[in-house]
C-alpha cells in the first residue's frame, strides 16, 4: 500500500484539530486508528480522510440543494 504516515502536528495540518488532541485521543483510544511507527506515533493518510467522510456523514445537517 503506499500510504503516507502522519504525525500528529501534520493530522493538525489537515484537520485544524490541535496536535495535543490527536495525542491525546491515541492516549485514551478515541479518534482515528493510530500506531506506532518506531518510537512515533502516526496515521495513515487514508485513515484520517475516511474518518473526515465518517464524521461528516455522521453529522451532516440540512438538505442538497
Amino acid at each position: 500500500m503506499n500510504d503516507r504516515f502522519l504525525q500528529a502536528k501534520d493530522c493538525e495540518e489537515l484537520t485544524g484539530i490541535p496536535a495535543a488532541t490527536w495525542r491525546y485521543w491515541a492516549h485514551i483510544g478515541a479518534g482515528p486508528e493510530s500506531f506506532k511507527l518506531g518510537r512515533r506515533r502516526v496515521w495513515r493518510h487514508s485513515v484520517i480522510l475516511a474518518w473526515i467522510e465518517q464524521q461528516e456523514a455522521e453529522t451532516r445537517r440540512g438538505e442538497a440543494v
